[in-house]
C-alpha cells in the first residue's frame, strides 16, 4: 500500500508567512558591513595563528600527519613521480623553446612551494604540456628560433638567456595575476572554463604539441610558427622538408615510440595490479643517452642532442620585466588555463578521497609558486594530468609526497644532470607525444556528451575546432565566448508553461507533459523557467501573451467592451443615494461571482519558483503586465517568489498595481484562496486541506 500525506494548515501569503515564521530583525547593511570589517581587522595571537594556518596549510596538516599510515605511500608515490618528472621536465622545456635544464628547475621549485601552500593532497605540480606550448608560442614571438644551416644545434648564449628571460617573465606575471585574483577572492572565475571547454581545449592542444614535435622526431631544422593557422603552417613546412629527414633520428624516434607506447598501455591497463608504474620514460632516457654516447651519434649522423646541462642550483635573477606589456594578453590566457586545469584536478581527487580544497587558496599557492620560481629561471607551472594520476595510483596520501619528488629532481640537478649531455632531442619529442595519451582519449567522451547534452557537445566541438584551426589562445577565447553565448541564449529562450493540478493533490505540473494534470477553471497558472531581465523581457512577454491569448489589439477591444458594459450597467441600475450603480467590488468573492468577469480566464497566477532573479527591466514588465491584465478584467497573483525577486519587485513599485495579499508562499496556497473566494462567503476561514 502506497504512503499518503495529509496536510491541514492556514493559507499563507508572503506577508502572513513572514509574520508567522520570519527571522529576527536584520541589522542594517552598513552596520553589518562595519562589524564584519572590524572583526577582520582585530589583531590577536589567536587571529594571527588562524591566518597563518589558513594561508600556510602545511602548519595544519603536518602536525596531524599519521606517520605509520602515510609515510610509505607518500615515499613511493613521491619517488615515482620524481623519476617521471626528469624526462618530462626536459621534454616540456623543448615545447617552451628553452634549454632542458630549465624544465628540471620548473620540476623542482614549484613542487616545494606547492607543498607548503597547496590544499590538494593528490595534485602533482610541475611542467604541463599545454601550458608549456602556450608559453613557447610567446617565447617564439619575441625571440624567434634562429635556423642554423650547418646543422649545429648549439644556440648562442645570449639568445638562450633572452628566451628564458621571456618565459620567466610569463611565469612571474602569471603568478602576480593569481595573487591579485586571490586578494580579490576571484577563484570562481575558473568556472567559466567549463568541463567541455577544458577537455576540448586540452585535446586540441595535444594536436598542436604533436605537430610541433614532428620536426624533432624527423631531425628537421625548421622555424617554429606562431599565430593563427600555426598548426597547418607547421605541418606544411614539415611535409615540404620530408626529403631532408635525418634517417638516424627517424630510427631513434620509431624505436622510442615502439617502446614507450606499449609499456604505457601496460601501465594503464594494469595500474591496479602494479604497485608502481614501470618508469619507461627514465629508462628510455638512460638507454638512449648511453647508446648515443657509445656510438657518437651526434658527430657521425648529426643528430640533435641536449648538450650541456649545468650542475647545481641556478643563480637568482630577475625575469625580463621589460617584456611584460607585450606578454600581458597571452599570460592572462595561460593563467586561466593553468589555474582551471589545476583546480579541476584538485577537485576530482578531493571528491574521490572525501576531503575539500579551497579554490582561492589554490590561487595563492600557484601564484606564489610561479612568482618565486620565476626568480630561478623557471617557466610557468601547473598541476599535471599524467603525474597527478600516477601520484594517486601509486598510493600518495598527502602533500608530503612532493618532498620526495623534489629530492629526486634535486639529486639530478646536483649530480646527474651533466650525464644527459648526449641525450637525443628526438627521445624527448617522443616522450612529449606519448605523454598526451590521456588528452587524445578524451574523444571517447563525445558519445556520452551527445547523449547527455547536445549543447555541451556543440561547445566541445566549437572549442576543439577553434583551437586546432586557429590557435591555442584564440581558440580558447572563442570557446569561452561561445559557451557563454549558449548560456545567454538558454536564458533568453527559457520555456514558459501552463501548469495543471494533479487531481486531489497540491502538485502542479506542465499540462503539455502530463495528460492527467488539469487546469483550474478560470485560472491560468504560468511558470517561466529562467530569470527575467533586459535580455529576455521581450521573449517573456511574447510567451506570456501567447499563452494568455492576449495581443495589443485584443487588449484594446476587451478594454473597450468592459468600459461599455460598465457604462450600460450604470445607466440601467439606479441607486437611492446617487442614482448610479456602484460597480466596485467590496470583496474578492464579489469579483469572482460577478458577470463582469465574463472572460474565460479571470485570474493569472505566475509561479516564480524558477525565476532566480529579476532586474529593473523585468520588474517594469511585471507592472506593465498587471496594468494590461487589469484593463481586460483579469487579476494577477504571484507565488513562490524568492527573497531577492520579491525585494526588487517591491522596490520597483509593483505593490501599487497588485494587492500584497495576492502574493502567496506556494501555488497551492493561491489556488485554494482563489477557489474559496469563488465558493465561500468572505468571513470563512482560509485553510488548506490536501
Amino acid at each position: 500500500m502506497s504512503a499518503s500525506v495529509a496536510v491541514y494548515r492556514s493559507i499563507y501569503t508572503e506577508d502572513g508567512f513572514r509574520q508567522a515564521f520570519g527571522a529576527g530583525e536584520q541589522r542594517a547593511g552598513a552596520a553589518a558591513l562595519r562589524d564584519k570589517v572590524l572583526g577582520r581587522c582585530r589583531c590577536s595571537r589567536a587571529a594571527l595563528l588562524h591566518v597563518l594556518r589558513e594561508r600556510v596549510p602545511i602548519l595544519t596538516w603536518l602536525p596531524r600527519y599519521r606517520l605509520r599510515k602515510c609515510i610509505l605511500g607518500d615515499t613511493v608515490a613521491g619517488l615515482t613521480v620524481g623519476i617521471l618528472h626528469i624526462p618530462q621536465g626536459m621534454a616540456f622545456a623543448l615545447l617552451t623553446s628553452v634549454a632542458p635544464i630549465y624544465g628540471l628547475y620548473t620540476s623542482f621549485f614549484p613542487v616545494v612551494l606547492y607543498m607548503l601552500f597547496g590544499t590538494a593532497r593528490h595534485v602533482s605540480t610541475g611542467t604541463f604540456a599545454v601550458v608549456s606550448l602556450m608559453t613557447g608560442s610567446v617565447v617564439e614571438q619575441l625571440v624567434p628560433t634562429p635556423v642554423d644551416g650547418n646543422g649545429n644545434s648549439t644556440e648562442p648564449a645570449d639568445i638562450e638567456a633572452q628566451r628564458i628571460g621571456v618565459a620567466s617573465a610569463v611565469a612571474f606575471l602569471s603568478g602576480v595575476i593569481m595573487v591579485c585574483m586571490f586578494s580579490l577572492q576571484l577563484g570562481f572565475l575558473s568556472t567559466y572554463l567549463s568541463e567541455p571547454i577544458v577537455k576540448a581545449f586540452t585535446s586540441a592542444a595535444a594536436f598542436h604539441v604533436t605537430i610541433s614535435q614532428l620536426q624533432s622526431m624527423l631531425g628537421l631544422r625548421l622555424p617554429r610558427y606562431t599565430g593563427t593557422f600555426s598548426l597547418f603552417k607547421t605541418l606544411t613546412s614539415v611535409l615540404e622538408n620530408l626529403p631532408f629527414t635525418n634517417l638516424a633520428e627517424l630510427l631513434i624516434s620509431l624505436v622510442c615510440l615502439a617502446v614507450l607506447v606499449p609499456v604505457k598501455e601496460i601501465n594503464m591497463r594494469f595500474r591496479h595490479r602494479l604497485r608502481t608504474p614501470i618508469p619507461v620514460e627514465i629508462l628510455t632516457v638512460i638507454i638512449a643517452t648511453g647508446v648515443a654516447y657509445a656510438t657518437s651519434l651526434n658527430s657521425r649522423y648529426e643528430i640533435q642532442i641536449v648538450g650541456h646541462i649545468p650542475a647545481g642550483f641556478p643563480k637568482p635573477r630577475l625575469p625580463a620585466l621589460e617584456t611584460l606589456p607585450e606578454i600581458a594578453g597571452d599570460t592572462i590566457a595561460i593563467t586561466f588555463v593553468s589555474y582551471a586545469v589545476s583546480v579541476s584536478l584538485a577537485m576530482i581527487y578531493a571528491d574521490k578521497h572525501g576531503y575539500s580544497i579551497q579554490p582561492n587558496q589554490e590561487l595563492l599557492a600557484h601564484g606564489i609558486s610561479n612568482c618565486v620560481s620565476s626568480l630561478f629561471t623557471c617557466f610557468p607551472s601547473s598541476a599535471t594530468l599524467a603525474t597527478t594520476n600516477i601520484l594517486e595510483s601509486a598510493g600518495g596520501y598527502t602533500q608530503l609526497s612532493g618532498l620526495f619528488t623534489s629530492l629526486v629532481v634535486l639529486i639530478v640537478l646536483l649530480l646527474i644532470g651533466p650525464l644527459f649531455y648526449f641525450l637525443p632531442k628526438a627521445v624527448l619529442a617522443c616522450i612529449n607525444v606519448t605523454s598526451l595519451r590521456q588528452m587524445f582519449l578524451q574523444f571517447k567522451d563525445l558519445p556520452d556528451l551527445w547523449r547527455i547534452s547536445k549543447i555541451d557537445f556543440v561547445v566541445w566541438l566549437v572549442t576543439w575546432l577553434s583551437v586546432v584551426v586557429l590557435n591555442v589562445d584564440l581558440g580558447l577565447a572563442i570557446g569561452v565566448i561561445f559557451s557563454m553565448m549558449t548560456v545567454i541564449c538558454r536564458t533568453q529562450r527559457a520555456d514558459c508553461s501552463v501548469l495543471g493540478r494533479a487531481s486531489n493533490t497540491e502538485i502542479y505540473r506542465p499540462v503539455e507533459n502530463h495528460s492527467k494534470c488539469y487546469e483550474v477553471p478560470g485560472v491560468k497558472i504560468l511558470t517561466y523557467n529562467g530569470p527575467i531581465y533586459y535580455g529576455n523581457r521581450s521573449f517573456f512577454r511574447e510567451a506570456m501573451n501567447q499563452l494568455l491569448g492576449l495581443s495589443p489589439e485584443r487588449i484594446r477591444a476587451m478594454e473597450k467592451a468592459r468600459k461599455a458594459r460598465e457604462k450600460r450597467d450604470r445607466d440601467a441600475v439606479p441607486t437611492v443615494d446617487s442614482g448610479l450603480a456602484n460597480t466596485s467590488f467590496s470583496s474578492e468573492n464579489e469579483f469572482f461571482k460577478s458577470d463582469a468577469a465574463d472572460t474565460k480566464v479571470q485570474v493569472v497566477l505566475i509561479d516564480c519558483s524558477s525565476v532566480i532573479f529579476v532586474d529593473v527591466a523585468g520588474a517594469r514588465l511585471f507592472i506593465q503586465m498587471c496594468t494590461e491584465c487589469q484593463k481586460v478584467g483579469v487579476r494577477i497573483y504571484l507565488a513562490n517568489c524568492n527573497e531577492s525577486v520579491l525585494k526588487i519587485l517591491t522596490s520597483s513599485g509593483l505593490m501599487n498595481y497588485i494587492n500584497p495579499q495576492h502574493i502567496f508562499v506556494t501555488v497551492h496556497d493561491a489556488i485554494v484562496y482563489i477557489e474559496q473566494q469563488k465558493e465561500k462567503p468572505p468571513e470563512s476561514t482560509n485553510t488548506i486541506w490536501v
